[in-house]
């Protein structure tokens, strides 16, 4: 008779499974994550709605002074790499800096290949929220982000077990409530609507105790 390990047949027990992601997977992951994100901004851009983080300040730069998105959005994220380097590591660091430069580059080219002869607010709002939620979702769950909040965000879960979803939630409802300044009230709601669905999609979907594939 051989020896067996004993297996946990407790209702509902899954043995843990670490699953490292071939580099072909990141590269993969950091294009489409970041093309649906660019799409998602197409989609804000043209209804006139903004969203929190980063991506926020750079729509407000955009809308309030008529400087350029993405190199708004680049600078903006510089002085978080240095947190990103000291608390998450040098990987996570330099594939959430492609992630940066991959959604400027796609922000600006995508509306010369995505045109809207009629786009819903509502539906901008959901939709476009729910494709950037999708796009970081892809993100996170390859070791990167899109900076700024995101790497705040990743960094109070993995540090205190906090939800990634409901920390971006908090400070993204906040940035966008301040916009009530720079953009019309009826487009703040629909922003906040739209920062809803995202961090909703996070919320659900991002937790730590779920996914266990690594990078």
């Amino acid at each position: 008779m051989t020896d067996q390990s004993p297996v946990d047949e407790r209702p509902g027990a899954v043995a843990a499974l670490f699953v490292r992601h071939p580099l072909w997977e990141d590269a993969l992951a950091l294009l489409f994550g970041t093309a649906l994100v660019a799409l998602g901004i197409a989609f804000y851009a043209h209804a006139g709605l903004l969203t929190g983080g980063t991506v926020g300040i750079a729509f407000l730069a955009n809308y309030q002074a008529g400087w350029s998105f993405g190199l708004v959005f680049c600078l903006v994220n510089l002085p978080f790499y240095l947190l990103g380097i000291w608390r998450m590591g040098w990987g996570f660091t330099l594939r959430t800096g492609c992630a940066v430069l991959l959604v400027s580059l796609l922000a600006e080219a995508t509306p010369h290949w995505v045109a809207f002869a009629h786009l819903n607010a509502v539906y901008a709002a959901l939709f476009g929220g729910a494709a950037m939620g999708l796009g970081l979702l892809m993100l996170f769950r390859h070791r990167a982000s899109l900076g700024g909040v995101n790497i705040l965000a990743l960094y109070m879960q993995e540090r205190f077990g906090f939800r990634a979803g409901a920390v971006q939630m908090a400070i993204d409802a906040s940035i966008v409530l301040a916009a009530i300044f720079v953009v019309s009230p009826d487009k703040v709601l629909l922003s906040v609507l739209g920062a809803v669905m995202l961090n909703l999609v996070l919320a659900i979907n991002h937790r730590a105790d779920r996914y266990v594939g690594v990078s």
